[in-house]
């Protein structure tokens, strides 16, 4: 697999008409606690999501965001209640040029550890995460990048491949964006966890004071944190990882724990919308599913003994022709996720629903019959065997129930004959980038909330994905969308995108939920960090 970081990093297509005085911005003091106390008790938050890795070159995934969420210090990040980025530990941030971004840091900045953050470790961070480029960490969400310098202690220069990028300051609030400790990590190779947590190298909101992995997490409030988000409400908080969602919520039921986040059932989130003891808490949804298929391994992909295109197109037009949302939705989510027939999810700015019109009986309803001409057409006999993996314990226990009805969608006409499997996370992180999928299951929580992180992410020619797509025109339209400030303009390319990748079927989404918390009844502030920057940053919540 292709690991050099040249492969990742796409030059952007040039668009002009943007000013660069657009996107400046300057640091605010806005905070998570306005009453000026200092933070105080205990809270236990309780999750199912599971932990990949602390270093930020190594994961880009919910559960190890969310830690990075609370130690890290990012240079822009989201304030409560807002999608839109400011700068965090920034002073200022600014276009300098149409290809420069200039980020000034606030001065005294330390980590826990008492060593200084300087530009030198803002650099460090960057070049880290273009040298290492692990298949299974963020860097190709540094396409644009070309240098970054560090001409005095204080402020960082971003030299962009090409102008006017729309997207960059939100880029740097996203799990690329970590600042690390040049004297704890390493330059060119993954740090361990062990290794992070003993050199104390964080200056996030929180620092972590015990770490048993994807056990228990248990974090202290940073008293030197000088960020956008404020000072901690809660002074210790303790994160308990569970591998059985029913678990979660009888303890969260119970009062065993303060907060259940992450992923109990739909079944187990209708019947607690009835109990007094707790309170379930929605915010707006950014989360997507959708299945993946590798395009080398998947029925007739290119490196299969019958490899052909065209029939391996006719599988994949003939799956999304008898994927039955509806009954997903409403059999087995109960509503919490919603069919998806759009790329980008219905709410952001570009959102179409290319997959309705042209899969199905076009209104949203499978089509058997479609299928089964399409199949037909290729010359493919059925049933056609498929292995599809899913991952239970990653995306909750409902996982198991919406693949049985997949399942069922693909085998009733017998047009498939489906095996089924599940892998822990963990493993499954590996074994999907090394081709061992031919058709599986992903979620997406959102970076930030643009629809270009719902398309350069997967679509790239190199995208985190791996899964071998490889479309020229819509590499192309996607970098082109990108550096176009014209909002009318840069919305018609989002759509097109949209279409193509539609027809090419590199992924199906299928469905979009929303956020979800369960807290007990003298929990306060899980309301302003559900919001629409989908980060969940304990620092908000406390405890009566």
């Amino acid at each position: 697999m292709a690991s050099a970081s040249t492969n990742r990093r796409r030059a952007l297509a040039f668009a002009a008409g943007f000013s660069a005085t657009a996107l400046a911005l300057t640091g605010c003091t806005a905070g998570g606690s306005d009453d000026g106390g200092d933070a105080a008790g205990t809270l236990t938050i309780g999750t199912t999501e599971q932990i990949t890795a602390l270093d930020p070159a190594g994961s880009y995934d919910n559960g190890s965001f969310a830690v990075m969420n609370q130690v890290y210090p990012f240079l822009m990040n989201t304030p409560y209640g807002s999608p839109d980025v400011e700068p965090d530990i920034a002073e200022s941030a600014e276009f300098t040029s149409d290809t420069e971004y200039t980020v000034t840091l606030k001065d005294g900045l330390t980590f826990a550890n008492g060593n200084e953050l300087t530009s030198s470790d803002v650099k460090f961070s960057f070049d880290r995460q273009l040298a290492i480029a692990d298949p299974n960490g963020p860097s190709s969400l540094l396409y644009n990048l070309d240098s970054v310098e560090a001409p005095d202690d204080l402020t960082v220069v971003f030299t962009l491949k090409s102008p006017n990028d729309q997207i960059f300051p939100q880029i740097l609030s996203s799990p690329v964006g970590p600042i690390v400790d040049e004297d704890v990590f390493s330059a060119d190779s993954l740090t361990s966890d062990d290794e992070i947590v003993e050199g104390e190298a964080f200056a996030g909101q929180y620092t972590i004071s015990n770490y048993n992995f994807n056990e228990l997490v248990s974090y202290t409030a940073n008293p030197d944190y000088q960020g956008l988000l404020g000072e901690a409400k809660t002074e210790t908080v303790n994160v308990r990882y569970y591998t059985d969602a029913s678990n979660l919520k009888l303890d969260v039921q119970e009062g065993n724990i303060d907060v259940a986040h992450r992923t109990l059932s739909a079944t187990d989130i209708e019947d607690l919308r009835g109990n007094d003891n707790v309170k379930v808490v929605d915010g707006p949804g950014g989360e997507i599913r959708y299945m993946v298929f590798n395009f080398n391994t998947m029925p007739f992909g290119a490196t299969t003994p019958e490899a052909d295109e065209a029939k391996a197109l006719a599988v994949r037009q003939a799956i999304a022709h008898l994927i039955d949302r509806d009954a997903i939705s409403e059999d087995v989510y109960k509503g919490t996720f919603t069919p998806l027939y759009s790329y980008v999810p219905e709410g952001l700015t570009g959102a179409n629903e290319s997959l309705k019109e042209l899969y199905g009986d076009g209104n949203g309803a499978p089509d058997a019959e479609k299928a089964a001409a399409v199949l037909e057409e290729a010359g493919i006999e059925t049933p056609l065997d498929i292995s599809i993996q899913y991952v239970a314990e990653r995306y909750g226990p409902s996982s198991s129930d919406e693949y049985a009805v997949i399942k069922d969608s693909l085998e009733a006409d017998g047009l498939f004959s489906v095996n089924l499997q599940s892998t822990e996370w963990v493993q499954y992180s590996d074994d999907r980038v090394a081709d061992l999928y031919p058709v599986y299951q992903l979620g997406w929580f959102p970076d930030y909330s643009d629809a270009d992180n719902y398309l350069t992410p997967f679509f790239l020619t190199e995208n985190f994905l791996a899964n071998h797509y490889d479309n020229p025109e819509v590499n192309d339209l996607i970098l082109q969308q990108a550096v176009t400030a014209d909002p009318a303009e840069r919305e018609a390319l989002i759509g097109e995108i949209q279409e193509k990748v539609a027809a090419d079927l590199s992924t199906l989404p299928y469905m979009q939920g929303a956020q979800i918390a369960v807290v007990g009844a003298d929990v306060e502030g899980a309301e302003d960090t559900l919001d629409a920057s989908f980060k969940f940053r304990y620092a908000a919540l406390s405890k009566g």
